[in-house]
């Protein structure tokens, strides 16, 4: 008998695992979304927002590809599941499985501020957000961001190309103070200033203020400061969307939690993406990790083990890449915001004050174990080569020239970053 898979969420996670499983299998596939009855790029909203490209330019394959590959595409909302008789309950009707993949993805955090529920104050994750944020930024003046990661960075970026002022909240002492040195910290806040952006450092959000119809008025910060505004984007992280599974037989923590091979507690239930956690993580890695790579990549392990060739999830070294406004940052091992107790660092900045790279290393055997950039770009197979092999600070040093992502059209900055290293080691 064929097997009937059902996977729900249609985002980078349950459509790669749905493309692989019907690359080597002949199985039943149904994917169940309320979002979009198509798969699109989530990054590129930002996009469509700022006029670069319409929505349906982020959908990778045509509407005819669902067909021809016999992947049944079904919008509707998932209101319960029977993990003993296998079976979900949705706002179209019942679906039997036998292999159930939960790829349910992020909602944005919401800490229980007063006023988080009133209409212009939203977060940016779904296409329902992207509609929402362009019904309430319609001649608006002003607008506040709240929390300095990088989902904040592209809602300020966002709103500024539409004019609108924007006030963004920022906890920490410098920008995103939890993940990034201080230094790198810096750069981008100044960037931002330089942009017009209004950075307030060691501000929270304290209250919503309302008008007479129920819309945000102002903002209320930590200093009892009050900034006026017809938007509050709310950008404090996200969250895995699991709270419908949370009185279920499902083994949880703050996501689903899953072993190498993506399986639950649960006899043929696997969870991939954003919304599931490693109880062992690979390599060090974050228990949650919500990138758009790491979702791709587990699509397509939780592919191999169903259809027979079971794999565990392997992602490699750490790498994640990301853009503010104009300036390109790449990040790969692990460069935490304060230095570990074994690690050693070296920081270059240029003399504008807008590139910078960071090393990270062992100190008892030179390895490298972690690299920023900001404004500068490299070949990612040439660091993630580095990590993997366990080379030292001055293998790095000596051969970072292949490390330049085009050599022809692209500043060379190397020799700088070596002579720097040089003089102050």
């Amino acid at each position: 008998m064929t097997k009937r898979v059902v996977i729900i969420g249609n985002g980078i996670s349950g459509i790669t695992a749905a493309r692989h499983i019907r690359k080597k299998s002949d199985y039943k596939i149904t994917v169940i979304s309320a979002e979009t009855r198509y798969f699109f790029s989530r990054t590129a909203l930002m996009y469509v927002y700022m006029g670069h490209m319409k929505f349906e330019h982020t959908q990778p394959y045509e509407s005819w590809f669902w067909k021809k590959n016999k992947i049944n595409l079904l919008q509707a909302y998932v209101e319960s599941i029977d993990f003993n008789a296998r079976k979900l309950t949705t706002t179209s009707g019942n679906i039997d499985y036998d292999i159930l993949i939960i790829a349910t993805g992020s909602v944005p955090n919401k800490f229980g501020w007063p006023g988080q529920e009133l209409e212009g104050v939203q977060g940016l994750y779904s296409y329902q957000d992207l509609e929402r944020m362009e019904k309430y930024t319609q001649n608006i003046d002003h607008a506040v961001v709240v929390g300095g990661g990088l989902i904040g960075v592209e809602m300020a970026e966002m709103l500024h190309t539409r004019n609108i002022g924007v006030t963004f909240l920022v906890r920490e002492s410098h920008f995103w103070g939890n993940i990034l040195p201080k230094e790198e910290g810096n750069l981008v806040l100044r960037h931002l200033r330089d942009n017009g952006i209004d950075l307030k450092l060691d501000t929270e959000l304290k209250e919503i203020v309302p008008d007479e119809n129920g819309r945000a008025r102002a903002v209320i910060d930590s200093h009892g400061d009050r900034v006026d505004c017809r938007f509050v984007g709310l950008t404090a992280g996200v969250k895995p969307n699991i709270d419908f599974l949370r009185d279920t037989e499902l083994r949880m923590d703050r996501g689903i939690l899953v072993d190498s091979y993506l399986k639950t507690n649960i006899p043929d239930v696997y969870c991939i993406g954003d919304c599931a956690q490693h109880k062992d993580p690979p390599g060090g890695r974050a228990p949650v990790e919500q990138v758009w790579y790491t979702g791709r990549m587990m699509g397509e392990t939780v592919a191999k083990t169903i259809t027979g060739t079971p794999a565990a999830y392997d992602p490699g070294p750490w790498f994640n890449s990301a853009k503010f406004f104009d300036i390109e940052y790449q990040t790969y091992g692990w460069v935490r915001h304060q230095l570990g107790q074994e690690e050693a660092t070296h920081y270059w900045e240029n003399d504008q004050g807008d590139k910078c790279v960071r090393f990270v290393w062992n100190e008892s055997d030179g390895k490298l174990t972690g690299f920023n950039s900001f404004g500068i770009r490299w070949r990612h197979e040439v660091f993630d080569e580095w990590l993997r092999s366990g080379a030292t600070i001055d293998t790095v040093m000596q051969d970072l020239h292949t490390a330049n992502f085009d050599p022809e059209f692209y500043p060379r900055y190397e020799s700088r970053i070596r002579e720097s290293l040089n003089i102050n080691v």
